[in-house]
């Protein structure tokens, strides 16, 4: 009998194929995330399961689904999962390293360019049928000469510091681990303490995982550090930042504005989580930009994804050590 393998969101027909050709697959080929309780009553007799971004795994869940030799995260940030109840259990929890890199990178450029362009305000301006030609309007802001300022060079970070380059800017960055000298002198990056980051920066770009010690990293009193009319990005989590203090920044001009791919609302860790984005950041369309967490939504990228996370699911159910293991349950 084959292997039995829930996929809980869509998936490409390659990956599909893939799994399907030694498990027996049970699909969810919308592109709506189902309630957990039916993800739950899929995966009771399940022997793995890939799971993705809007998914929440913790004890209660592994509790109603005894068979499960592997959780396969499609994703890189797993704040959302209870590893150590699947350790506890003999389950191995598997994450994709290091393909959501670039596409992050790009869009936290995309981000940067979008805001402070106000490119969507052009975009609404010519839509409505009144642009008649260049106009003294919608000047911006732009950024050769200007200070970025990196919080976390991790991947992510490393990677958005060698596109920013291009556009003649200065990149400093704040991390509890310094790169060696020669790597900062390669990468043309400084490294300075968090104060010093938050005063000296035009462009602040948290990169840090979801931690206790980075909730709410960007609050009330970080923000008053930032350099006045300073524009804050964010495509890491939603909970490094606290969005009522960055709504209460805008209404008194202490940042200049703030885009964002990711948002407290998803972050399923969190006991009390917002149950939606702060609603004068949605109506505020002149010092915001946001997109729906597109940070690896290149469609080559995402096959690619599902494909390792699928390739950890078969060598975990062959008894094998999976490449994304981030736990080890046997040992």
């Amino acid at each position: 009998m084959k292997p039995r393998v829930v996929v809980t969101h869509w998936i490409h027909n390659e990956v599909a194929d893939y799994l399907g050709s030694s498990c027996d697959l049970l699909l969810n080929q919308t592109r709506l995330t189902l309630p957990r309780s039916v993800i739950t009553e899929r995966t009771e007799g399940a022997h793995a399961i890939m799971v993705f971004m809007p998914d929440s795994l913790d004890e209660e869940f592994l509790s109603a689904c005894p068979n499960l030799k592997v959780v396969a995260a499609a994703l890189k940030g797993y704040d959302n999962f209870d590893v150590d109840a699947c350790t506890r259990r003999g389950i191995w929890f598997t994450i994709v390293h290091d393909l959501l890199t670039v596409p992050t990178a790009e869009l936290a450029i995309g981000l940067l360019l979008s805001l402070t362009r106000r490119m969507l305000e052009g975009d609404r301006l010519v839509r409505t049928g009144q642009f008649a030609g260049w106009r003294p309007q919608l000047y911006g802001t732009g950024l050769s000469g200007a200070v970025c300022g990196i919080i976390g060079l991790g991947a992510v970070g490393r990677a958005l510091a060698k596109r920013l380059k291009g556009f003649d800017v200065n990149v400093i960055y704040s991390d509890i681990v310094p790169l060696p000298a020669s790597e900062e002198e390669e990468a043309g990056v400084r490294r300075v303490c968090m104060e010093d980051l938050l005063r000296n920066s035009d462009f602040v770009f948290p990169l840090v995982p979801l931690r206790p010690s980075t909730f709410y990293l960007i609050n009330r009193k970080t923000l008053l550090l930032m350099k006045k009319g300073a524009f804050l990005i964010n495509v890491c989590r939603g909970s490094v930042v606290n969005e009522e203090d960055v709504a209460d920044a805008l209404r008194c001009g202490q940042i200049g504005g703030y885009a964002a791919d990711v948002f407290e609302m998803e972050d399923w860790a969190r006991n009390q989580r917002p149950s939606a984005i702060s609603p004068y950041l949605i109506r505020n369309i002149e010092n915001t930009f946001f997109t729906p967490h597109l940070g690896s939504a290149v469609d080559s990228v995402r096959r690619e994804i599902a494909m390792e996370a699928a390739r950890n699911i078969i060598q975990g159910l062959n008894g094998e050590v999976p490449m994304g293991a981030v736990n080890g349950p046997f040992s």
